[in-house]
């Protein structure tokens, strides 16, 4: 497994044992804690969709997603 990988795998592990955490060790109302866990998740998956739109592929060279022109020989044959 990539180290990257696991460390992302850890972090969200650890994230929901946080909000568990606030709301048993410091009291804090569940209603609360699931609302700015929503509120911080909206961007987060912004930014997660646009790193995979930017065109990189798994080896991290950009890759060129280009369409070609038909050329005038295959526009003859259709």
């Amino acid at each position: 497994m990539n180290r990257k990988y696991a460390l992302l795998m850890v972090l969200c592990c650890l994230i929901p044992l946080a909000g568990f955490a606030a709301i048993s060790i410091f009291r804090i109302p569940a209603n609360t804690v699931i609302f700015v866990a929503l509120a911080l998740a909206c961007p987060a998956m912004h930014l997660f969709m646009m790193k995979g739109m930017m065109g990189h592929n798994h080896d991290g060279e950009h890759a060129h997603h280009q369409v070609e022109a038909p050329k005038a020989k295959e526009l003859e044959t259709r």
